[in-house]
């Protein structure tokens, strides 16, 4: 397998304020495995909505832990072995009952809004909300400035 390796050093001039993006491109770039269990998909619904979806076969609810923090989302799947289990003999075993843990990245003003499980798949819904004094806003040419005091 061929690795190509690109340079991100030309973004650091341009991108000022969000250095980090550059730097979240350089470590993706980076051969850094993750494990291929379970599968997922990323999907946008709508303009700022998001929605993972994971394939958890043979998990229940209580197995399944979402946590939240700092621009990072973790999924973790922890199989109890049950007295049942040991006594079944497979004579082919498809369907993976091994625990896991699955880490996404997840942009800032994104937040998780709501978890469900529907045929054995697990459903993530994101949103995310940029703050107002963040959002895109029309700057006058030649308009009064904000610093110059009122003369009333």
């Amino acid at each position: 397998m061929r690795t190509i390796t690109k340079d991100f050093s030309p973004l650091y001039r341009s991108l000022i304020g969000a250095e980090h993006l550059a730097s979240m491109m350089d470590k993706a770039t980076k051969a850094e495995k993750q494990p291929a269990y379970p599968p997922y998909n990323i999907e946008s619904i709508a303009e700022d909505k998001y929605r993972i979806t994971m394939a958890v076969a043979g998990f229940v609810e209580s197995e399944l832990d979402i946590e939240s923090k700092a621009n990072a989302l973790i999924v973790t799947g922890t199989k109890v072995p049950k007295e049942e289990d040991a006594s079944k003999k497979f004579l082919y075993q498809g369907i993976a009952e091994r625990n896991f843990e699955r880490k996404f990245q997840i942009a800032d003003h994104v937040k998780v809004v709501s978890a469900h499980m529907e045929n054995g798949l697990l459903h993530i819904d994101l949103l995310r909300e940029i703050p107002e004094a963040l959002k895109p806003r029309k700057i006058a040419i030649n308009g009064k400035s904000l610093l110059e005091g009122n003369s009333n």
